[in-house]
C-alpha cells in the first residue's frame, strides 16, 4: 500500500508559521517608541489644543516618567499615607540606580519631601526608586500602580517600565499623554505644585541644582520637568503663565537641550498669541546634522587671529549638551523641514525612514553610566 508523503504540507505549514511570525514582529514595530520629535502647547482655561505636531506618536518619556511618580507620590499625601517629613528606607536596589541620582547609600533613610525635591530639580533616580518602594512594596508592584493611573488619567498610548524613566524598551508615551499628565498634577493637587518651580535645594550640606535652565530664562514659568536619553532625545514638560493665562506644553526628541528650549519658548509665545507654530520649526528641534556634514565641518579648520582652530561641530550645543548627545542611528526628524507641509492642528508630519531601524526596534541605549537627563 502506498503511503503519501506528508513532508510538503509540513513544510508548507513550517513557512506559514514563519511568515505569520514574521509579520507579527514587523507589526511590533510600527508601535515600540522611537526618538522622534514632537510637540503639543494647551491652553488650560478650555483645554484647546494650539498646536500639536506628532502628539500620539510613541516616544520614550525618559524622566518625565517621574511626573507619573510625583502624581502618585501626592496622591499618597493628599490621603494620608505617606507624610512630606516620612523617613523613607534606602534599599540596595535603589541606591544602584544610574545616575543622575543624589547618591543615596543601602541602609540609609531619605524624608518623602527631599525624594520629591531630587526627583523635580536633578531627576534623581535613587530617590524615585525609595519612593517606588515606600509606596508599591517594590518597583515592580509601584510600576502597575503607575500604568492603572495612567489609564485613569486617559493617557491610553503610555505604558511605563519603571518608575524613573530610565532607558528601557517596554517604556512609550506621547506628547499629548504628557501634557495630560502636566495638567493632571496642577489641577489634582494645587497645594503642591509650587515644587515644580524649585530650582535648587540644600541635600545634607551640599546645594543641589536642576536641570530646567528654561525657567530663568522665560518669564512666567514655574514647571514641570525635563528628561533625557540616548533613546528619547531631549524632552521638556513645561507650564507658564502670562495675564493669568496658563498653557501646558510637551516638547520632545529635541536634538540638543537648547533646541528643545528654544522650541519651548517658541511654543509658549505663539501660545499666549493664540497662534499655532509652524511644523516645521518643530521639526527643526529635532533634526540631526547630516552626517557628511559634520565630518566636513570637523574636518575643516579655520582662522582666528592668525591661529588654526577646529570649527565647532554642532554649534548651537553647549558643551554639556554636547557630552550627551545622541549616539548612534537612533531615528532622525525629516529629511526635508519644508515637506511637512501638514499645517492643521494634530497633524502628523512624515517620520524618518529610519523608524524601522534598530533604533525604532527600541534598543537599550548606550551607556547607561551617562547622565540620562538633561
Amino acid at each position: 500500500m502506498a503511503i503519501k508523503s506528508n513532508t510538503p504540507a509540513r513544510g508548507a505549514t513550517w513557512r506559514q508559521g514563519l511568515l505569520a511570525l514574521l509579520v507579527s514582529v514587523a507589526g511590533s514595530f510600527a508601535s515600540v517608541a522611537h526618538a522622534g520629535y514632537a510637540a503639543i502647547v494647551i491652553n488650560d482655561a478650555d483645554g484647546q489644543v494650539i498646536t500639536a505636531v506628532n502628539a500620539d506618536e510613541p516616544n520614550h518619556p525618559a524622566s518625565l516618567a517621574k511626573m507619573m511618580t510625583l502624581y502618585l507620590t501626592f496622591q499618597a499625601m493628599q490621603n494620608g499615607t505617606l507624610k512630606m517629613d516620612q523617613e523613607l528606607p534606602v534599599s540596595s536596589w535603589a541606591a544602584a540606580k544610574a545616575p543622575t541620582k543624589l547618591d543615596l547609600r543601602n541602609g540609609q533613610t531619605i524624608t518623602v519631601e527631599d525624594c520629591v525635591l531630587g526627583m523635580i530639580t536633578k531627576s534623581a533616580n535613587d530617590a524615585a526608586t525609595v519612593v517606588a518602594e515606600g509606596l508599591g512594596g517594590s518597583e515592580g508592584h509601584f510600576v502597575e500602580m503607575m500604568n492603572a493611573q495612567a489609564q485613569l488619567l486617559g493617557m491610553s498610548n503610555t505604558h511605563f517600565a519603571n518608575a524613573s524613566g530610565l532607558p528601557d524598551p517596554e517604556d512609550s508615551t506621547t506628547a499629548r499623554d504628557m501634557s495630560r499628565l502636566a495638567m493632571a498634577l496642577y489641577h489634582d493637587f494645587p497645594q503642591y505644585s509650587h515644587y515644580f518651580s524649585t530650582k535648587d535645594f540644600m541635600f545634607r550640606g551640599r546645594l543641589v541644582r536642576g536641570h530646567n535652565n528654561l525657567m530663568d530664562k522665560y518669564p512666567g514659568m514655574d514647571g514641570l520637568k525635563t528628561g533625557f536619553t540616548n533613546a528619547s532625545g531631549f524632552n521638556l514638560a513645561s507650564t507658564a503663565v502670562k495675564d493669568g493665562h496658563r498653557l501646558f506644553s510637551v516638547v520632545m526628541g529635541g536634538r540638543t537641550a537648547g533646541s528643545r528650549d528654544k522650541l519651548m519658548a517658541r511654543l509658549l509665545d505663539d501660545g499666549f498669541e493664540n497662534q499655532e507654530t509652524p511644523a516645521e520649526l518643530v521639526a527643526q528641534a529635532g533634526e540631526r546634522p547630516a552626517a557628511s556634514a559634520v565630518a566636513s565641518t570637523k574636518a575643516r579648520r579655520t582662522t582666528k587671529g592668525g591661529v588654526a582652530v577646529k570649527a565647532t561641530a554642532v554649534a548651537d550645543a553647549s558643551s554639556t549638551s554636547r557630552r550627551h548627545h545622541r549616539r548612534g542611528s537612533k531615528t532622525e526628524a525629516v529629511a526635508s523641514a519644508a515637506t511637512c507641509s501638514k499645517k492643521k492642528k494634530g497633524a502628523t508630519c512624515p517620520a524618518s525612514t529610519a523608524r524601522n531601524t534598530k533604533a525604532a526596534a527600541g534598543q537599550k541605549v548606550a551607556s547607561a553610566g551617562a547622565s540620562p537627563d538633561k
